[in-house]
């Protein structure tokens, strides 16, 4: 196996055994906190810590990076993993919403540090090949999602068999062995010679700025109706648990691959994955939470209607979240990759934040239905961003 390879290999593997523990450890709060009585808006207060350490360590990250190079960081976001994993072990009577927030925090720096050394580590290993650079970010982003879904029904299966400390301890485990395998990468992978000044944080290119505001109403839009409402209504209209984590899990499988699959598809639709391909694919998913919020209010069955509107709205949302992980990395030189990749994901954490908050506040103040007409503001708000960086960019080549 060739270098490049064998460090991308290692990149994907820990940041594969991470996504494992981020999606059972974010279905662990959800439904162990909801098994205890806590309303929607409450559970969403639990991972507002997670969200708003992400933005600050995307950006404080990506300087990092560049410090101590992205070998480094990736070490210092898995062992912080492990730690707060092993946090949420102690007795029942300690999981206090502030303690679980703080265990949380620590979780969402451990994160978007894994993140960002990961993706920034790709445009490194892969080099200038723009279609290896797409064909990598796109197999290791769908790749991850695909293990988040699994994640989220790892998470609800360990609840029910080990209970929630011995679920935590048992994943702390699990990532160990991704911590191990990072140990072989190289020294200073990424890091840029010289002093990074600290104003360097905030990207300096005009489409990269656009590009980040699409990112934070793309995932709002998301997070708004997916990360709390849509697990608390199935709930409330019977499902169980179990049922709940797997039928989760399999749509963020499902997701995945789609997003995984992104480079072929484009290669053969002939489009070009370029800013003008990420503005109508954008436009191409605003009508399908109105459409889900419609049938639901015509009162059409709810399960129907959510399992169907999830697949069409996985799909267009891969094919768009696969382009805005490539784009980000294209337009970014090399020597600027972990900045301006934390600069993004620091967006991207905003916008997990967002949608995460008014999830839980929206669900309780006007229902399932008014979380899906709010994501499709969010939406139209990302296509209007995503038009001004295609703008830009169609300017530049004329």
């Amino acid at each position: 196996m060739n270098p490049a390879l064998r460090q991308y290999a290692v990149v994907t593997g820990n940041y594969w055994a991470f996504t494992l523990t981020d999606g059972a450890i974010r279905m662990l709060v959800v439904l162990h906190f909801y098994q205890l009585g806590y309303s929607p808006f409450a559970i969403a207060m639990l991972f507002v810590f997670y969200e708003v350490f992400g933005i600050l360590t995307n950006l404080v990250g990506g300087w990092f990076g560049a410090r101590l190079g992205l070998n480094r960081t990736m070490q210092m976001g898995t062992a912080l993993q492990i730690f707060a994993l092993l946090m949420l072990t102690v007795p029942a009577a300690w999981l206090t919403v502030p303690y679980v927030m703080t265990a949380q925090a620590l979780s969402g720096v451990a994160k978007d540090l894994n993140k960002m050394s990961a993706k920034a580590g790709v445009k490194l290993i892969a080099g200038a090949q723009e279609d290896r650079l797409f064909s990598w970010v796109a197999w290791i982003t769908g790749s991850k999602n695909a293990l988040k879904g699994l994640g989220f029904f790892l998470g609800a299966l360990l609840l029910a068999l080990l209970g929630f400390a011995g679920a935590n301890a048992a994943l702390a485990l699990m990532l160990l062995i991704g911590f191990l395998a990072t140990l072989t990468l190289p020294a200073g992978l990424g890091a840029i010679p010289g002093k990074t000044k600290f104003r360097q944080l905030f990207a300096q290119e005009p489409a990269i700025n656009w590009l980040a505001a699409a990112r934070l109403f793309l995932f709002g839009a998301r997070d708004v109706w997916f990360v709390v409402a849509l697990p608390v209504y199935l709930v409330s209209i019977g499902w169980s648990f179990e049922w709940v984590g797997a039928y989760l899990a399999l749509w963020v499988v499902g997701y995945g691959m789609v997003q995984a699959a992104a480079p072929t598809f484009f290669r053969r639709r002939q489009q070009a994955p370029d800013a003008t391909a990420a503005l109508w694919w954008t436009l191409s998913l605003v009508g399908t939470p109105v459409l889900i919020a419609a049938a639901l209010w015509l009162g059409w069955p709810p399960g129907w209607v959510v399992t169907l509107g999830l697949i069409v709205f996985g799909g267009l949302f891969a094919l768009n979240s696969a382009l805005h992980s490539y784009l980000i990395l294209r337009y970014s030189d090399f020597d600027k990759a972990s900045l301006n990749v934390g600069f993004y994901y620091a967006a991207n954490a905003g916008g997990r934040l967002l949608g995460t908050v008014l999830s839980g506040y929206s669900y309780q103040q006007i229902g399932f239905i008014g979380c899906l007409l709010v994501s499709a503001g969010f939406l139209m708000l990302a296509a209007v961003f995503t038009q001004q960086m295609s703008r830009l960019m169609v300017g530049a080549k004329g």
